[in-house]
């Protein structure tokens, strides 16, 4: 398809793409972008105990690695101990077993926590690891005012797309909001959640959707944080979001420079923000998962790399980068290196950090960045239309939009419309056996050993009088972060501060969407 000037008719410089670092930001929130600040490089990584992780972290810290990014295992990410029987089998598998003090101090030894950002990929229990994260900040001797990073806390998306949930939607969101309250006085440099548009585009949306749901529920949780008290400039300059890179290189650059404009319009417009802080759409970026195949592994590295540039070229703050085995199992310390390895190579080899958005301008570009902002507008229309964010997920409107969008895309690669190399054309006859990284089985009984020691070493009876000060502030209206502070300092174990919640806020049960 040809682009020319008329294409871009209804296109206005001044009010569509500005200048780096001015509203309505499309070009980058800095003036100078990379030129003066490389983003951060933070490579996602746990697995195992919390040992293990914290020797990968020292690695890649090792290598270049500028902040931490923390995966944490199944039971912990829905409130369960280790020695859960639910749990069983799950332990330290696709993250760190992470149960109490003692193993979040073991994740982090040997990391000053006031030197360095930590994001934290978690959301039902995001107050109670924010917690043991402070709880150890603390022992350090750390300035929690100084403390920097950001803890995901994005729950709304776990309804729509992942489902790691634990309580229902609305005493949910209190959790999210009494966490911005907290953080608002004793940690200002902390970003208090990270809006997720990446788990959306792994369910299958599309680019357009992954924008228009993200920040659909980023007005959401302005909305629940105003309707809780709080001042608009006060917590709207901490709020961050997290995008898929996706392989259709030019739409991805687009639509992060399309969703920078529409998340500016919105509180600049829609709630009245006054700093400008409050307009910018800052966001982390990791490649995307379900673009890699377990076929022809080493392809993956080509599809990373043409996904990480996009993230650039798209002006991210952050970036993770897949590793090459991620399709068969947790990333070897090898895999992991080469995909840190790759960010390097586009920072200090490929040159285009030298320009802020070498791209404005591009007929192509900036028709693609209209188009998908139109677009994702009329989704967010429908959504106001059926009463909000909230309401559109219980009636299963958005869970649908993304099943048939998922459908529709499966279809392509089967009947061979989408070309995926290696899978669907320009197979191999065999493949050859590749290495995988195993989590010792063993590791669990170990976990669950230190599990009911720690249990035994405790003070019992101070651990039950904040467990059971926290389920009280559950009852009534007060913040829970202080409570759930207490009960992590006096070794209660993270299922055990989600199950005093659960008595009082119950579970929620997902609805069956056709």
């Amino acid at each position: 398809m040809f682009y020319s000037p008329e294409d871009l008719e209804n296109f206005s410089e001044e009010r569509d793409l500005g200048r780096p670092g001015e509203y309505p930001f499309t070009r980058g929130i800095h003036p100078t972008m990379y030129r003066g600040r490389l983003w951060t490089m933070r490579q996602y990584a746990g697995f195992g105990t919390a040992a293990e992780s914290n020797q990968r972290y020292k690695f890649l810290l090792q290598q270049g690695q500028t902040a931490l990014s923390v995966a944490f295992d199944l039971p912990t990410q829905i409130g369960l101990d280790s020695d859960h029987p639910l749990a069983a089998g799950e332990v330290g598998k696709v993250g760190v077993a992470i149960d109490s003090l003692r193993d979040m101090e073991t994740l982090l030894d040997g990391i000053p926590l006031d030197a360095i950002s930590t994001s934290m990929t978690i959301n039902a229990t995001a107050a109670i690891l924010l917690a043991l994260y402070v709880a150890v900040a603390k022992k350090q001797g750390a300035d929690l005012k100084r403390l920097s990073g950001t803890v995901q806390n994005d729950i709304l998306k776990e309804y729509i797309a992942r489902g790691t949930y634990i309580y229902p939607p609305r005493p949910a969101l209190r959790l999210v909001t009494d966490l911005f309250r907290w953080c608002e006085q004793e940690l200002p440099e902390w970003n208090t959640i990270s809006i997720s548009g990446y788990h959306i585009r792994e369910a299958g949306s599309t680019a357009v959707q992954e924008v228009a749901f993200t920040l659909a529920d980023g007005i959401t949780y302005v909305e629940a944080a105003l309707a809780a008290g709080l001042a608009l400039d006060s917590f709207a300059p901490r709020l961050s979001f997290f995008f898929n890179a996706h392989s259709n290189f030019f739409e991805e650059i687009a639509k992060f420079r399309a969703a920078r404009r529409l998340w500016a319009r919105i509180m600049k417009e829609q709630f009245g923000a006054k700093s400008e802080r409050s307009w910018m759409l800052r966001f982390h970026t990791q490649t995307a998962g379900s673009t890699l195949a377990a076929q022809q592994p080493d392809v993956n590295i080509v599809r990373t790399a043409i996904e990480a540039l996009a993230a650039v070229l798209g002006g991210t703050q952050s970036l993770h980068t897949n590793a090459k085995d991620e399709a068969l199992g947790l990333p070897t310390e090898e895999a992991a290196l080469l995909a840190l390895r790759t960010q390097q190579i586009i920072a200090h080899e490929s040159g285009v950090v030298n320009t802020v958005d070498p791209l404005a301008g591009s007929y192509f570009i900036e028709s693609l960045t209209k188009d998908l902002e139109s677009r994702a507008e009329q989704y967010l229309d429908r959504i106001a239309a059926l009463g909000g964010m909230l309401r559109a997920i219980e009636a299963g409107y958005v869970q649908r939009e993304i099943q048939e969008s998922a459908f529709q895309s499966q279809r392509g690669v089967e009947s061979g419309q989408q070309v995926i190399v290696g899978v669907n054309r320009f197979a191999l006859p065999e493949e050859t056996p590749y290495p995988v990284l195993r989590v010792d089985p063993a590791l669990e009984a170990e976990q669950v050993a230190r599990l009911r020691q720690l249990r035994a070493d405790r003070d019992a009876a101070t651990t039950q009088a904040t467990l059971a000060h926290v389920e009280e502030t559950a009852h009534g209206a007060g913040n829970l972060l202080p409570p759930i502070l207490a009960a992590v300092e006096a070794c209660a174990t993270v299922g055990e501060i989600s199950d005093a919640l659960r008595r009082v806020f119950g579970e929620y049960r997902e609805a069956v969407v056709v």
